[in-house]
C-alpha cells in the first residue's frame, strides 16, 4: 500500500525530470504500480481510511510522485456534475486542446507539495488525450473542466512540471487569457 512517505516531495530531482516512456506490453510490476497508485487515491478520498494511514487527499498521482520516473498517472475524481473518472493510463500525451482555459478558483494543489502557494494555474478548458490503459489498449479521452484540469496536472508531473510554475509570479491571481465563460 502507497502512503504519504512513499511521496517524493518538492526539491527532490525526480520531480524535475522528463519521465521515460513505458515500454509496452508493460511489465506485470509496471501494472501493480499503476493499481496502486489507483488504490492510494481511492484510499485517500475515504475518511476512515486516510484518518488511520494519516493520508493526504488526492484526485490524481503521477509515477515520478513515487520516485518512479516512467510516464505513468492515476485518477479518481468526481466532476461538477458527479460523473465519475476513474483512470489507470500509460504513456499519456495531450493531442489537442481548446484556446479557451479556465482555473480553479481556489488555485491547485499537490500531494508532492506540503506548502500552500496562493494563485491562479491556467490551464486548457478542454483536452483531447491518448493512452494506453492498464492492459495496453489505446484510447482516446476528450476531457473538460476539473478532469481536463487533474489530468492536465498529472501530465505536467511526467514532464517536469510542477503546477507553481505556471502560476504568474508578478500577478499570481491573474485571470488566464481566453477564459471560456461557461468554465467559471
Amino acid at each position: 500500500m502507497i502512503t504519504m512517505d512513499d511521496i517524493i516531495r518538492e526539491g527532490n530531482p525526480i520531480l524535475r525530470q522528463i519521465a521515460e516512456e513505458v515500454q509496452l506490453p508493460a511489465t506485470d510490476e509496471e501494472k501493480e504500480t499503476l493499481r496502486r497508485m489507483l488504490e492510494f487515491l481511492k484510499n485517500s478520498q475515504d475518511k476512515e481510511t486516510a484518518e488511520k494511514y494519516d493520508l493526504r487527499a488526492g484526485i490524481g498521482l503521477a509515477a515520478p510522485q513515487i520516485a518512479i520516473s516512467k510516464r505513468m498517472i492515476a485518477l479518481f475524481l468526481d466532476d461538477d456534475n458527479g460523473k465519475h473518472f476513474e483512470y489507470m493510463l500509460f504513456n499519456p500525451k495531450i493531442v489537442s486542446h481548446s484556446v479557451e482555459n479556465t482555473y480553479l478558483e481556489g488555485g491547485e494543489g499537490c500531494l508532492s507539495v506540503d506548502r500552500e502557494v496562493p494563485g491562479f494555474v491556467p490551464r486548457h478548458a478542454r483536452v483531447k488525450v491518448k493512452a494506453f490503459d492498464i492492459n495496453g489498449k489505446p484510447l482516446t479521452l476528450r476531457l473538460k473542466g476539473y478532469p481536463a484540469i487533474a489530468i492536465q496536472h498529472e501530465i505536467d508531473h511526467l514532464n517536469g512540471i510542477l503546477f507553481f510554475d505556471r502560476i504568474d509570479k508578478d500577478n499570481p491571481y491573474k485571470i488566464p487569457d481566453h477564459i471560456a465563460e461557461s468554465e467559471l
